[in-house]
């Protein structure tokens, strides 16, 4: 094998480590760079990354073999990996492997001797509306009944050479929603044309010229709304913990890195709606007073990525990112940072030490990152659908969104409801809604599938505790679901 000549991903290099504050935080991208040049991780592809960022070759090592997505040996040009989260294994994701295993001549973890296919088994990949399922090089491909199980054999072996391409699966999904889902149908990704004449930017505009930061906080806290992570703590109540007069810089961080088992819901946001998680990065940006904000996207979403991507090019080019945006003394720059197969990375800390170049661990409390966060300075950490809920509130107000949720949490949220129902998808509600009818409604799951029993609920994705059958008259918003002994977390409804 001859020798790889690095000298043409010098241009793009550079072009990363100059979107960061430190060069060690360039680290992941640099490894994806080397990766998609050479189709996996060399010691000289290592040796290079730790020349460019002035870092010991041992720190490059230890993020390559900490990350799932690093490979460190030659895979084949069609990659198979196979969902096996719970979601997946309820609808017979075990029984898909065992298939495939036994039609391609190989165990998960090996190649086929022409070196053309690879088949792994992987944790969750955030698809569970089509169950069961894989990631196909880049691209989702279910539910894998025996119909489309024979068609991803027949393109991966008749045809190894080329990118195999799969028709894009019929998903139930709200698409009417009062929030969240009411551009959910632009099954390519809402254009900034589209968002425009739907109202988009209009909040933005608002905030940006007539609000000064306090009020758009006190805003965001009259609304109500929680933090849609996971955590529930209030969106305006945390920005409130930025020091004020600091001076050091302030940055916000979307955490994209949605990997809860049974939770899917950024995935649309960033797919179908990018521009919404943009306008609400403005209005966030400007109340904590950020110049500077990273999205961390979980290293599967290439097309959540890529999508994004899009949007934000057509943002800049209208004038809604840079200086000066439109005409007004704020200024933002975005920038996306592919995370790179790790769990943990969903809890902010963790995912904050993975921006900055290490391993995802996560970092001791306090201080908390409001105080002392990405490269030792304010940060806010929010999820993707915390900040889509942003220009709506502020296009028809705080007591508008408030009044949707209940006395303590207001507006709506995306539910991801699979497993064993007749009707597994994503569906927008009220926060009260209950958990019966996000299961047995006609709208929402429609029942348990096959005329059976309903016999457990995990109701805020796998970290949730499970409740069972005679406990699901309760409502899902976060405090209702904690008196229940359980949490909403991600909003991940699994139903057995």
């Amino acid at each position: 094998m001859s020798a790889f000549d690095f000298s043409a991903l010098e241009q793009p290099a550079q072009e990363i480590i100059a979107r960061y504050e430190e060069k060690r935080a360039a680290m992941l991208p640099l490894l994806w760079l080397v990766q998609q040049a050479q189709g996996f991780v060399t010691p000289e592809g290592e040796a290079w990354v730790s020349e460019k960022l002035e870092v010991a070759i041992v720190h490059v090592r230890e993020v390559v073999s900490f990350y799932t997505l690093y490979h460190t040996a030659p895979r084949g040009k069609q990659q198979i990996q196979v969902c096996n989260s719970l979601p997946c294994l309820l609808k017979g994701s075990g029984q898909v492997l065992a298939t495939l295993s036994e039609r391609l001549g190989i165990q998960p973890g090996q190649t086929t001797s022409d070196g053309k296919v690879t088949l792994s088994a992987v944790e969750c990949l955030c698809a569970c509306e089509m169950a069961p399922m894989a990631q196909v090089n880049e691209q989702y491909v279910g539910p894998l009944d025996k119909a489309n199980l024979d068609r991803l054999v027949d393109q991966v072996t008749q045809t190894p050479d080329a990118q195999a391409s799969f028709p894009e699966p019929v998903l139930t999904i709200t698409q009417d929603g009062p929030v969240l889902s009411n551009r959910f149908k632009y099954v390519e990704g809402c254009s900034y044309s589209d968002y425009l004449a739907d109202g988009g930017y209009r909040a933005a505009k608002k905030v940006l010229t007539s609000m000064k930061p306090d009020q758009v906080i006190e805003t965001v806290l009259q609304s109500n709304l929680r933090g849609l992570g996971g955590a529930g703590f209030p969106a305006g109540r945390k920005w409130g913990f930025i020091p004020k007069q600091s001076e050091k810089p302030i940055f916000l961080v979307v955490n994209a890195d949605e990997g809860e088992p049974g939770t899917f819901k950024d995935r649309y946001i960033l797919e179908r709606d990018p521009h919404a998680l943009i306008e609400g990065m403005l209005i966030a940006a400007y109340a904590i007073g950020a110049h500077k904000a990273y999205v961390y996207i979980r290293g599967e979403y290439v097309r959540s990525a890529q999508r994004l991507a899009r949007a934000l090019k057509e943002a800049k080019k209208e004038g809604w990112l840079g200086q000066k945006i439109q005409g007004t003394s704020f200024d933002l720059e975005i920038v996306i940072h592919m995370g790179a197969g790790a769990y943990i990375c969903g809890e902010e800390t963790a995912l904050l030490s993975s921006l900055e170049g290490s391993k995802g661990f996560p970092k001791i409390k306090p201080p908390f990152p409001a105080v002392e966060g990405l490269f030792k300075c304010p940060t806010i950490v929010n999820n993707v659908e915390t900040l889509a809920c942003l220009g709506p509130i502020f296009r028809e107000g705080a007591p508008w969104f408030a009044g949707l949720g209940t006395a303590k949490q207001g507006g709506t949220r995306l539910f991801s409801v699979s497993g064993h129902v007749n009707r597994p998808g994503l569906y927008e509600a009220p926060v009260g809604v209950k958990l019966r009818e996000l299961i047995e409604g006609d709208a929402f799951g429609q029942g348990v599938r096959q005329g059976r029993k309903l016999k457990a609920v995990i109701p805020g994705g796998i970290s949730a505790k499970i409740l069972k059958a005679d406990e699901v008259d309760v409502a899902m918003d976060f405090d209702s679901l904690m008196e229940a002994g359980t949490m909403a977390g991600s909003a991940g409804v699994i139903v057995m």
